[in-house]
């Protein structure tokens, strides 16, 4: 990687991010960080980043290839607001905020501004993230090139053209993560009560779902096609997935569950 980049917000995920870019060749000096706290300056420094508490001139003049914005929602405005001689410049701006639209961010920045509202989670942090993606119509070929670049360092990512499907992906992947932790909170309570040591049955339940995870993602096959190959007629797998699969089961309640965190998204997106 040989960009500039003006990175907002040195948090989890910023941090994420900038581990990525290191790790694929970035040289900490094409990168610069603002951040009010202290502490993350501090990270920043270390790390041989230049960094500044605003976005003041040393930032400015830093002159990137790409701005990501990486604080909380209700901090972008007033984060992007300084930044606004950037985006007449034609600079992109990727924007991490859960939440924030397309039309929020160009109202702030101006609206010829080329931006991408990208939606990771949290496996990020591990480089195993999953980023979607939308840009504004005045984002090139070559943008979201720069785009995918910057968000693949955590993970794999994937292109929408349609906003509002922005929802969706937040309810099933970026929300996701989630779902999953509390499936492996839910066996692990299951196997306790079935007599296992506590200790054995959360690594049991912990291992057993980052390994299915990892086969599922590695064979390329349907899950549906691998959940049939585990499933021996009248055996002990066919036994719990007529629990799982039959009435009010699994399927129906993680429709529920979907559809309440994307109504929740679309409620904060027009807040």
């Amino acid at each position: 990687m040989d960009r500039r980049v003006l990175l907002i917000g040195f948090g989890n995920m910023g941090q994420a991010l900038v581990r990525g870019w290191l790790e694929r060749g970035l040289e900490p000096a094409r990168i610069h960080v603002v951040d009010p706290a202290e502490a993350s300056l501090e990270a920043a420094r270390r790390l041989g980043i230049g960094a500044t508490a605003e976005a003041d001139e040393r930032a400015l003049a830093h002159r990137p290839d790409a701005v990501v914005i990486a604080v909380k929602p209700q901090h972008v405005d007033a984060a992007s607001r300084p930044l606004t001689p950037l985006a007449a410049a034609g600079v992109l701006f990727v924007s991490i905020a859960a939440g924030k639209t397309l039309g929020s961010l160009t109202r702030v920045l101006g609206p010829d501004a080329a931006v991408v509202r990208a939606m990771p989670n949290t496996p990020a942090a591990i480089g195993r993230g999953m980023t979607v993606m939308t840009p504004s119509p005045r984002v090139g070929a070559g943008q979201r090139a720069l785009a995918d670049e910057l968000l693949g360092a955590v993970g794999a990512t994937a292109w929408i053209d349609d906003e509002s499907q922005m929802d969706a992906v937040t309810a099933v992947s970026g929300s996701g993560p989630a779902y999953v932790f509390l499936l492996i909170e839910c066996l692990t309570r299951a196997g306790t009560k079935a007599g296992l040591d506590p200790g054995l049955a959360e690594k049991l339940a912990t291992v057993t779902v980052a390994g299915a995870g990892a086969y599922a993602e590695r064979s390329g096959e349907p899950a549906a096609e691998l959940r049939r190959r585990v499933t021996s007629p009248h055996g002990t797998t066919e036994a719990a997935l007529r629990v799982l699969m039959g009435e009010n089961g699994l399927d129906e309640l993680l429709e529920r569950a979907v559809r309440a965190a994307a109504d929740r998204s679309r409620e904060l997106s027009a807040a």
